[in-house]
């Protein structure tokens, strides 16, 4: 890919009233906005609001699955169709990219995902994601969109991520929002009120959750009001909403789509000298397992914990759990290499 990833999450909330009507006038000022970066980022817009839309045309509404998985049947092409007049005067073309979560798993199928968006891309073309609610498994669905954009960042190795949100940022004790944010500790969180929209899925909490996960991986994060006149811009540009400053990462595509898109299949308890080993970029062996939760398979993804709860890396197990516990002799052996680990 010859320009760097952009990616624009947008929420229920900022394109649909509580009623589910569309608020047109903010997906053409989405469209024209993005049409100024177009020349210059391969954009991926990942826009929530199937549901939101589809439900007013519902006889009855209760909120149940069945319901939901109806309404992102109808609510879906409104959007798009919607999405693709408003993009049409600025001469740009749009895809649908209806994601599960399966399909970020299996490296597989991940790839197929990535050489399909490259395609798009390649032909100037702006796909527009959300989660495939009609078939979505609810044991294997994305906690939100939030989660969505992130592993479609980390994957697709994106230079910067927006994120809108009816909260404008992160807002500090006083009500003011902090502009600028170096890195998501404790002390920032004890900040985040668990408050989300009346039609949306994620709150900030959901925001920084992925925001730390993005930055860890060297993504850029800004989350920001889209109502701010020429939101989108200036959010890009840092001039409004909370930037949330990209880290140092070394890993490799690979290792960030392990970090990020995999899902974990079991849970391992390591000790203080495996916990050093692993921060010294070594692999993991045996003898530092400590406690092991989950039945898993040779090359699954595991999570990687210290002792006290703590997620310290995740990592492609090269033995079952049921093999790691009738090992005798744990002197050696290599659980987890270490190009197949990523620190969290």
């Amino acid at each position: 890919m010859n320009k760097p990833v952009l990616i624009l999450k947008i929420g229920s909330a900022a394109i649909t009233t509580s009623a589910g009507q569309v608020n047109e006038s903010a997906i053409q000022a989405i469209a024209s906005q993005l049409a100024e970066l177009h020349p210059h980022y391969n954009i991926l817009l990942v826009s929530s609001g199937a549901v939101a839309t589809g439900k007013s045309f519902m006889q009855q509404w209760s909120g149940s699955i069945t319901e939901k998985k109806a309404a992102a049947a109808i609510g879906n092409p409104i959007l798009i169709s919607l999405y693709r007049t408003a993009f049409a005067p600025h001469g740009i073309a749009i895809a649908q990219t209806l994601c599960e979560r399966q399909h970020f798993s299996q490296r597989s199928s991940f790839l197929q995902l990535r050489n399909t968006l490259s395609e798009l891309w390649k032909n100037g073309i702006i796909p527009i994601a959300n989660e495939n609610d009609v078939v979505s498994n609810l044991e294997l669905k994305f906690s939100d969109n939030d989660e969505l954009a992130t592993l479609l960042a980390a994957g697709f190795d994106a230079e910067c991520m927006l994120m809108a949100s009816s909260a404008g940022g992160l807002k500090d004790h006083q009500e003011q929002i902090i502009p600028r944010v170096e890195a998501i500790n404790d002390d920032i969180m004890t900040l985040v009120r668990p408050e989300k929209s009346n039609v949306g899925l994620g709150g900030m909490v959901s925001k920084l959750t992925f925001a730390r996960l993005a930055t860890r991986m060297g993504i850029r994060v800004v989350v920001f009001d889209l109502n701010t006149p020429h939101g989108i811009l200036k959010a890009f540009k840092g001039e409004t909403g909370t930037t949330f400053t990209a880290g140092k990462s070394s890993a490799s595509l690979r290792q960030k789509w392990l970090a990020s898109g995999s899902l974990v299949s079991g849970i391992l308890y390591i000790d203080a000298g495996a916990a050093a080993a692993l921060l010294s970029r070594k692999s993991l062996l045996a003898v530092g397992i400590s406690l092991t939760e989950g039945n898993f398979q040779k090359g699954e993804i595991v999570e990687i914990r210290k002792q006290n709860g703590a997620v310290l890396a995740v990592g492609r197990a090269r033995y079952s759990s049921d093999e790691l516990a009738r090992m005798s002799e744990k002197k050696g052996m290599e659980v987890c290499h270490a190009d197949e680990l990523v620190l969290l």
